[in-house]
């Protein structure tokens, strides 16, 4: 007997040595974590002043209580989220023709909402994607993420024309795609992102020459368009160990025809004034409005904050981000719509809700996508119960 639990002891513990090198090793050789920042260019970041001990900070503190009553309260959440965390079906999404995509006057902007916080910008006759992710999961394996709300995109990678530009906000996985850029790589010209996740790009085989690292309230020029990184109050990383040791930020699109604001993530903060004084009015904004919890409101806002900051920029109208698609909280799938529609209703400022793969010209009226297409989806829900 002795003997058995001998060599079920060393079993067990050959599984758990097994299992642990498979994590080890996917860690390090997985090229989903992406690339590392070296020492010149820490020594780089610390003039920015906004880095210090290997890590890019905010100027307005961030606050998280990791202690035992929040951390027992994230798990009870966790455990038991919103009943309606999840639509229980597919929810439809608006398919994109690739043909429509062909030949847009310069004098017009359109936005296209890809879910998320994905969208295609076309303006100043050039094609733009932002945080593009079509994949299924945002995370950097399924069995580490929930899956999409809707299984099939407006439209596929194969399908989409060459892009002049891919902007990206900052690295975590709902955001940064590894999938999604190596698809990608060979039909977009150039790559806009914040300081430190160009080595990402490097080890993903993108050509230098095509990459441009900006830090914020930094400008760029491209082909006729100002592009501006500026802050966001968030944090960054990929792996367990680099934990903000990339920079993060929203982002500015500038044509001669419209003056575009994309929010990325972030919690609220003083940053959207200055933003809405040096760059705007803005002909729309792309605002953060989900994924938000009481223990991590220094990182994403409520929705409520999402209108706050939404006329501290001067955005004429907004367009609520980052929800739709992926189960990130633990908040119910459509109360960051709900709850961002009531507080600009209150405040008169105009909302546009356009369903995934909806498009919206900037320079006619956003009548047309204000339904609130997330409740036949509710509907559905019930009819199917």
């Amino acid at each position: 007997m002795k003997r058995v639990f001998k060599w079920l002891g060393i079993g067990v513990g050959a599984l758990i040595a097994l299992v642990a090198l498979i994590g080890i090793s996917f860690l390090y050789l997985s090229p989903q974590f992406g690339g590392t920042v070296n020492t010149d260019q820490q020594a780089d970041y610390a003039k920015t002043g906004h880095y210090a001990n290997g890590v890019f900070t905010n100027p307005e503190e961030i606050v998280l209580e990791m202690n035992c009553h929040s951390i027992a309260a994230m798990l009870r959440e966790t455990m038991n989220p919103d009943p309606n965390v999840a639509p229980d079906h597919n929810i439809a999404v608006e398919e994109i023709d690739p043909s429509s995509l062909a030949n847009l006057p310069d004098t017009n902007s359109r936005i296209t909402w890809l879910g998320h916080s994905s969208f295609l910008i076309e303006t100043g006759g050039k094609k733009i994607l932002l945080d593009p992710v079509f994949g299924q999961y945002a995370a950097p394996h399924p069995l580490l993420g929930r899956a999409r709300f809707h299984s099939e995109m407006p439209i596929t990678i194969s399908e989409l024309p060459d892009i002049d530009a891919v902007i990206i906000s900052h690295d975590h996985y709902d955001h940064l795609d590894y999938p999604s850029i190596n698809k990608l790589k060979d039909k977009v010209h150039h790559f806009f992102v914040p300081l430190g996740v160009g080595n990402h790009l490097r080890r993903w085989h993108i050509s230098e020459e095509s990459i441009s690292e900006l830090d914020w309230w930094q400008e760029a020029n491209y082909e006729g368009l100002k592009i501006v990184l500026t802050p966001s109050r968030h944090m960054s990383g990929r792996g367990l160990t680099d934990q903000s040791a990339t920079l993060w930020g929203s982002w500015i699109i500038q044509s001669e025809t419209s003056n575009i604001y994309f929010s990325g993530d972030g919690g609220y903060g003083h940053h959207f004034k200055e933003i809405g004084e040096k760059y705007g009015p803005f002909d729309v904004g792309l605002m953060e409005c989900g994924q938000y919890n009481k223990l991590w409101e220094g990182v994403h806002m409520m929705p409520e904050e999402t209108v706050v900051a939404s006329r501290d920029v001067k955005a004429k109208f907004i367009v609520p981000i980052h929800w739709g698609s992926f189960a990130l909280a633990t908040h119910g799938w459509t109360d960051p719509v709900e709850r961002v529609s009531n507080a600009a209703a209150q405040v008169d400022l105009p909302l546009a809700t356009p369903r995934i793969g909806e498009s919206i010209m900037l320079q006619e009226s956003i009548e047309g996508v204000q339904n609130h297409w997330w409740e036949n989806e509710m509907v559905a829900s019930i009819e199917i119960k």
